[in-house]
């Protein structure tokens, strides 16, 4: 048998897809800052830059990608755990982050105050009770889909209504305001570095090696390739799945809070606004498989950013916010294409005869 290139195995690989699509990406902002006037490679150029509320700190287009894109890489992470073990999605992802945010506001300013500089509990506490907010979430998700075997979409489909209007009831209907350094610390600068691109590092770096360094991985691809045939091998498919809603559950949590320390406030009406989307399309573009079972995680975080560069490219080339959902929308329905089995199968095709 003769042994495939290198440019043969990345066209089987899954990450071809995220791969080509961020290609696709910088190219047009190259191009659209040669038609600019601009330097070609203004899009990779990163430099210092000295503020007056940060010091020094990193500035270019990949620090601005890397940075907004942080919270829908988050979610990536658990929604594609969440894909590959029970073949849907979780959509209520973005309004598990809003009431998250809210909890932790509301524990840190006190019940029934709408703005403060002082904490009414230690930092500690909010940003934890946050995180536990969304595990809480996650387990009730998990509770539906895997004990009672409810279908993912429609299950989720309660938090994805209920939680923000929760998160409203513990805000008292307001906007409730943290005005205190320590909680902005989560959204603003770690040295040079912003802390959101450090926060996700870390989140993906502890998921990567929990996945590779435990059996949980190939637990999580078995269960979702074939429920019932785990079970009879011996692998509580229950458990597993309901492992990977509550770790759903705690990274929306965690961008949940992300998100509001960005602008020290729990705005429970805007927080993940649509954030499930993007996530549900990082996991598509990343090359993961909708209907479950193999997962790449590497393809689903390229796929975020990737994601984040397409808003950021589309914002400079003057296209609105209200406009911009309509070029995401074509994005989806050529993977979706893509991914199909017809395609699929040509591919494959396509890919045995050069070979012969």
């Amino acid at each position: 048998m003769r042994k495939k290139s290198a440019l043969g195995r990345l066209g089987s690989s899954n990450l071809l897809l995220p791969i080509v699509s961020l290609i696709l990406v910088m190219a047009v902002n190259i191009v659209f800052d040669i038609a600019s006037g601009n330097n070609p490679f203004s899009f990779f150029m990163i430099t210092l830059q000295n503020t007056t509320s940060n010091g020094v700190v990193l500035y270019g287009r990949i620090i601005d990608i890397l940075n907004r894109g942080s919270e829908a890489a988050i979610l990536a992470i658990g929604m594609t755990l969440v894909v590959s073990s029970s073949a849907g999605t979780d959509i209520s992802v973005g309004s598990v982050m809003s009431l998250c945010a809210s909890f932790c506001c509301m524990l840190l300013a006190g019940y029934g105050v709408s703005s403060t500089n002082d904490l009414a509990v230690p930092l500690f506490v909010g940003v934890l009770g946050g995180i536990l907010m969304g595990v809480l979430c996650g387990c009730f998700n998990g509770t539906l889909v895997a004990v009672f075997q409810i279908q993912p979409m429609v299950a989720t489909l309660i938090l994805y209504s209920a939680a923000r209007a929760i998160g409203l009831l513990l805000c008292n209907d307001l906007i409730v305001y943290v005005r205190n350094p320590s909680y902005a610390f989560f959204g603003g600068f770690l040295g040079p570095i912003p802390t959101p691109i450090v926060i996700t590092a870390i989140c993906v770096v502890v998921m990567t090696l929990v996945l590779r360094k435990t059996a949980l991985g190939l637990y999580i691809q078995s269960v979702g390739i074939n429920r019932r045939a785990s079970r009879i091998s011996g692998l509580n498919s229950t458990r597993i799945i309901f492992l990977t809603y509550a770790l759903c559950g705690m990274f929306a949590g965690i961008a949940g809070i992300m998100n509001s320390s960005r602008i020290t406030s729990a705005d429970s009406n805007n927080i993940g606004l649509y954030l499930e989307m993007d996530a549900i399309l990082a996991v598509a573009l990343g090359g993961n498989s909708l209907g479950g079972g193999r997962f790449n995680l590497a393809g689903s975080i390229i796929g975020a950013y990737t994601i984040q560069a397409i808003t950021t490219t589309l914002y400079a080339l003057g296209v609105s916010t209200t406009q911009a959902p309509v070029f995401k929308a074509i994005i989806v329905i050529l993977i979706v294409a893509i991914q199909s089995e017809p395609v699929k199968a040509y591919m494959k095709k396509r890919r045995a005869v050069r070979a012969a």
